[in-house]
């Protein structure tokens, strides 16, 4: 079985040239190959476009690569937390292919498998399958780029709209841990995306946080195949960013009667979520 471990995320990236298309792990910040996205921003690949749940945050992620203008265009299905992104998006300057999240995820996974293309009934009846969806507007805020209408058939009774299958050039993932041969294993949340862009990538590349010799996963809980992996490199652990911060309040105690009492802030943090 071939080796497939690199020695760094540099020497992983390095052959993704400018205009390349990435398939890129994650749901929020869980889960994303932050070694892996920051390597391709000190490298200065540009002219990108992206496949992913979302587009990072200002100052995280994928958005440090839309910050600095290094995405030309991306395919997403979640979008509300990057103040960048929209400014972009609404200015003309970024090309935005949304996308419902279930039919994202499905054509990552279809491509894949080898499907080129699948019915699915999200979408029907709206711009998704009818078109004039706005893509990308000019610098006056017309409409540069419109989605242009999908065909819709009619099984048993039921209207699907035909969705084709995504193939990126580049699967870029973070899983919890990895093997020489590139057997992989996902936690938690970061289940979402990364073993569908494993997949759908021509070229896969993982960064692993704890790399394991041949034999030491279970096969039964391998997530994704390392058939479908080119490169691994070990990332160690990285630092788990907080999405949106979510603080509970105690229930008032019973001798405080009407007073609210109230207990020290929690917040969610990416490890309890599962990063």
């Amino acid at each position: 079985m071939i080796n497939k471990v690199v020695a760094s995320a540099e020497e992983a990236i390095a052959d993704i040239p400018d205009g390349a298309s990435l398939a890129v792990g994650g749901f929020g910040l869980c889960g994303i190959p932050i070694g892996l996205i920051d390597a391709l921003h000190r490298r200065g690949t540009k002219d990108l476009e992206t496949v992913s749940n979302n587009c990072g945050v200002d100052d995280w992620g994928l958005g440090v690569l839309l910050r600095d203008g290094r995405i030309r265009r991306t395919v997403s299905s979640y979008v509300g937390e990057n103040k960048e992104f929209a400014r972009q998006y609404l200015s003309g300057e970024l090309e935005v292919v949304l996308t419902p999240q279930g039919t994202l995820a499905e054509k990552l996974r279809a491509g894949g498998a080898g499907i080129p293309a699948f019915y699915t009934k999200a979408g029907v009846g709206t711009q998704v399958s009818d078109g004039g969806l706005p893509q990308k507007y000019d610098a006056y805020g017309g409409i540069a780029i419109a989605s242009a209408p999908k065909e819709v058939r009619t099984f048993n009774g039921v209207d699907y709209v035909l969705e084709e299958s995504l193939t990126p050039d580049f699967g870029l993932v973070h899983a919890w841990k990895g093997d020489r041969h590139g057997n992989l294993v996902f936690h938690a949340t970061a289940m979402n995306f990364n073993p569908l862009c494993a997949m759908a990538g021509r070229i896969t590349i993982a960064e692993v946080e704890e790399l394991v010799e041949p034999g030491e996963l279970d096969p039964e809980h391998v997530h994704t195949p390392g058939i479908f992996v080119q490169r691994v490199v070990l990332a160690g652990q990285s630092e788990k960013r907080i999405e949106k911060r979510t603080v509970s309040l105690a229930a008032p105690s019973a001798s405080a009667g009407l007073a609210k009492a109230t207990a020290p802030a929690t917040e969610t943090t990416a490890d309890q979520a599962g990063a």
